[in-house]
């Protein structure tokens, strides 16, 4: 006879306990042990945040052991009446053996009405299982998680996403904690209280009069950055920095020619110059560009009967010796013309102020639906099911991605519901609505490729790489290079040699999942469908990482306080773009940028989107999947090196005056819940 230390760990948050009951019996090389109760509702153990030890015993030695098996079954009173139907989050099991070894299995999901095997936590690849038994263990869950994850095509050419029609079709291991739940139910009324706009939400239509009409709404606004923003919006210098560290940090490019599209002449821009001519710039690098021509024919909304109107227009910007990014032509169409003006910052007021607000507008959409949505929202959630699907949780990848997939896909599912569709938020408040955002999608989409989706490539492609000034860059490339060195260390631990990785066919099968089936529409990305070296492995994985939490909080946690103060940011226009000079008054810009109602959704989403999550996990910060000394110290060193970055960063915002926090370690969640 054996006898067994058990404990039991439940997870420190709101509904995390349970008053089920649970049955634990322990699987060894040798045999299985007794099955025992290990909670029952009268004695209140796992509730939240306890750590409860058990006493386990077994009729021999069991040698290693490879499971534990839990069963977790309703408490049923002796009327048949049943409680109400509960979960419980288990974090870990530890087992510990009269010898004093000790047995760590990880778990971190939510248990209900179901028998669970858990595996012993070291991460271990497919060849390095040489019992039959562990293997049909790694076979039928793999098996398991295909028949509950199934790819599904949500839209043509775009990525494939979870087959669920809401989320009371997902499984519960992807929900959401009763607190995450709650607050997401609840943060829209939460909004408009918080910001007090209930009472202008019946004035859908009605036009505010003035720029400073907006102070009605704004008036609650605390952030120091929309402050600043309400301060500064029509100054030039602010305008072009927001393309550098604003919600969309990822267009700007160095322009090495003017596009034929785009006539500007050195006689329109050479008083914005300071002597030097436009060719010359050019070649010194300081010229830079933005193009939406991804917008160029996207039918535009219609919001309850009000015509809505999109530009697409090519900004020019001239890096100046005070590392200003200074717009110097503007033009609103991609069809040059008569009817397409040209516009100059020594045109009249009014008419170049619209024009940048017409620019900032297409880059609110942009941001918005293209940047966040579709670029991090929708690829993690292809990464996160084909990690789910094709490699078992006892692989040390799956160990490594599973952090970065938390609540991905059910926020991803609510988006579906709540943002995207028809009557959603985006048929209600963006000038695309919901046709024009697919077409989008699909454009933008197709024309994703994997050296675009790498920052160090992405920068270099676009020209930027020296760009002063440009505080996404110089944080993002301090993060990348941490994440980078994080992955390669990991995967230096569990593949000696590149053969090893050729060999790996879970993870041969997770490439193929994902590129194959969740991004089958994109063609010649130059995306590996197989993984042959270390190297390849490392990187791809960064990519992965990178996108779901850092790239997220970029574009992401920055849109409440660039579009807070709406004439910043306008997410619509109600009048199409001018087609002359010197027609433009107050008036007609007031006309143009969003109505009243318009205005407080805009400002009420972007304050849900970018609210600190309850229960946030920031970049880094991990449970314990890995139980090896080796995989834990490459985590301590990971952390330590966020830590000396967010000192950096800390000590470099010190002298701005607008500090760029975003990619501040301590605000990038470890995955995308919002």
């Amino acid at each position: 006879m054996a006898s067994y230390k058990v404990t039991f760990r439940t997870g420190n948050f709101e509904c995390a306990g349970t008053d089920n009951n649970v049955y634990c019996t322990l699987i060894g090389e040798r045999g299985e042990s007794r099955k025992t109760s290990v909670d029952n509702w009268l004695y209140k153990d796992l509730e939240r945040g306890d750590v409860d030890v058990y006493e386990v015993i077994s009729d021999q030695d069991l040698g290693t052991i490879w499971f534990v098996q839990l069963e977790v079954s309703p408490f049923l009173l002796p009327d048949y009446w049943f409680l109400p139907k509960d979960s419980w989050f288990c974090c870990s099991v530890t087992v510990e053996t009269t010898a004093g070894n000790v047995f760590r299995f990880p778990c971190y999901r939510w248990l209900a009405n179901c028998t669970v095997h858990l595996r012993e936590g070291a991460a271990k690849r497919a060849p390095d299982d040489k019992w039959i038994k562990l293997q049909s263990h790694r076979q039928q869950e793999l098996e398991e998680n295909q028949r509950l994850y199934r790819w599904k095509v949500w839209k043509p050419n775009v990525p494939r996403c979870i087959d669920a029609d809401s989320v009371d079709d997902l499984p519960i291991s992807l929900r959401f904690s009763c607190e995450k739940d709650r607050d997401l139910k609840y943060n829209l009324v939460s909004a408009f209280g918080d910001l007090h706009l209930k009472k202008f939400m019946h004035m859908f239509g009605k036009s505010w009069s003035t720029p400073e009409d907006f102070d009605k709404i704004f008036r609650k606004v605390e952030s120091p950055i929309a402050v600043f923003a309400r301060e500064h919006w029509k100054e030039d210098w602010f305008f072009g920095y927001q393309f550098m560290n604003g919600c969309n940090p990822a267009l700007i490019e160095r322009c090495r020619t003017i596009p034929a599209n785009f006539p500007v002449t050195n006689a329109m821009v050479s008083k914005s110059l300071g002597g030097f001519t436009l060719e010359q710039e050019i070649q010194n690098g300081n010229i830079f560009i933005v193009n939406f021509q991804m917008l160029d024919g996207i039918p535009a909304n219609v919001i309850n009967g009000v015509q809505q109107f999109i530009a697409a227009p090519i900004c020019l910007l001239y890096h100046d010796k005070q590392n200003h990014m200074m717009p110097i032509a503007i033009q609103l169409m991609q069809s040059p013309g008569r009817d397409t003006p040209i516009f100059l910052p020594s045109d009249g007021v009014f008419d170049w102020l619209l024009a940048k607000i017409w620019v900032r507008s297409a880059d609110r959409q942009h941001a918005a639906l293209i940047a966040h949505l579709l670029k991090t929202h929708l690829l993690a959630e292809v990464f996160s099911i084909a990690t789910i699907r094709q490699l078992p949780s006892v692989h040390p990848i799956y160990k490594l991605l599973i952090p970065h997939t938390r609540y991905t896909i059910q926020i991803n599912t609510e988006s579906r519901v709540r943002l995207t569709a028809t009557s959603g938020v985006t048929d209600n408040m963006f000038a695309v609505g919901p046709k024009g955002h697919l077409l989008l999608s699909q454009r933008e989409f197709l024309a994703i490729t994997y050296q675009s989706l790498c920052l160090p490539d992405n920068l270099q492609q676009r020209g930027v790489q020296e760009l002063k000034g440009y505080y996404y860059k110089d944080d993002g490339l301090q993060i990348w290079s941490a994440i980078h060195k994080f992955v390669t260390d990991i995967v230096r631990l569990y593949y000696q040699t590149d053969q090893e990785v050729k060999d790996d066919p879970e993870l041969q099968a997770w490439i193929k999942d994902l590129i194959e089936v969740g991004l089958q529409d994109l063609k010649n990305t130059g995306m590996p469908t197989s993984l042959s070296t270390r190297f390849e492995l490392s990187k791809f994985l960064t990519m992965v990482i990178f996108t779901c939490s850092s790239q997220h909080a970029a574009v992401n946690n920055g849109q409440y306080d660039w579009g807070a103060w709406v004439p910043n940011s306008p997410c619509s226009m109600r009048r199409p773009p001018p087609s002359a000079k010197g027609t433009v008054t107050m008036e007609h810009i007031m006309e143009s940028l969003p109505g009243i109602t318009q205005s407080c959704i805009q400002m009420a989403i972007a304050w849900i989107l970018t609210r600190t999550p309850p229960g946030m996990r920031k970049l880094g910060d991990c449970e314990e999947y890995f139980t090896e000394e080796a995989a834990k110290g490459v985590i301590w060193a990971f952390q330590e090196e966020l830590r000396e970055i967010n000192g950096r960063i800390r000590e470099r915002n010190r002298g701005l005056a607008l500090k760029y926090e975003y990619l501040s370690p301590a605000n990038i969640e470890n995955s995308i819940t919002i």
